[in-house]
């Protein structure tokens, strides 16, 4: 099997879906079915949105491998695939069996088109009660918004970034000890070595020596 690996740097750290965290359920799935994994592509990417696809060029090559080797894909939960249906039902039409490890192995297209719609409803049903919650404060008088706090709203912004920047890191920072482990060294060593494993850097891009050097100095002090 081919695992393929998703965080959202906004969720991944609340979520407990990191990435050694998707690598160590997919591992043991992978022993408890006598299954080899000999290849995986990690995304760091939203996902939302119709052309999710266009936007995951790991999930992509990890389609393309699967057909060459004629092999399945394997994730961790159903939501580092997608939660949209249509989504999903675009995954089954490249003809490459996917194994959700979470579900097990007897979970066919129609289960993984079933529990894909129950996510979306449930993701619909929250994003109606918000905005019926928004609406009630509305009609008592409450101020959304308030210009008035822009500075309290910037705070809370920078602190939001500060968090996702945080939960990237922590999403990355094992790669990297994993590829000083084997003797890789030097911010220029670390960032090819994390571009050949296909691991985006916070911007969605390459990785280059700066960026590894900023990663490791900004959220741990390393040098």
């Amino acid at each position: 099997m081919i695992a393929y690996f998703r965080v959202s740097t906004s969720s991944q750290g609340r979520s407990g879906l990191g990435i050694e965290a998707q690598r160590a359920a997919v591992d043991r799935f992978a022993e408890a079915q006598g299954a080899e994994i000999f290849a995986e592509y990690v995304e760091v990417e939203t996902g939302k949105g119709s052309d999710a696809l266009d936007r995951r060029p790991q999930l992509a090559a990890a389609l393309a491998h699967a057909r060459r080797a004629k092999c399945s894909v394997v994730v961790a939960k159903l939501d580092r695939l997608s939660r949209d249906v249509h989504f999903i039902s675009g995954l089954m039409a490249h003809r490459v069996p996917f194994v959700v490890a979470e579900l097990g192995p007897d979970a066919d297209p129609f289960m993984l088109h079933i529990y894909a719609a129950l996510a979306e409803k449930e993701r619909a049903l929250i994003s109606d009660r918000t905005k019926q919650a928004l609406a009630q404060r509305r009609a008592q008088g409450v101020l959304l918004g308030n210009r008035a706090n822009l500075a309290d709203a910037g705070k809370v912004g920078a602190a939001a970034n500060q968090n996702a920047a945080r939960a990237f890191a922590s999403n990355v920072i094992p790669i990297v000890r994993q590829i000083e482990a084997s003797g890789v060294s030097g911010y220029h060593g670390i960032a090819s070595a994390l571009n050949a494993r296909g691991v985006k850097s916070s911007r969605g891009g390459e990785w280059h020596a700066t960026t590894v050097r900023n990663l490791m100095i900004r959220n741990y002090g390393a040098v």
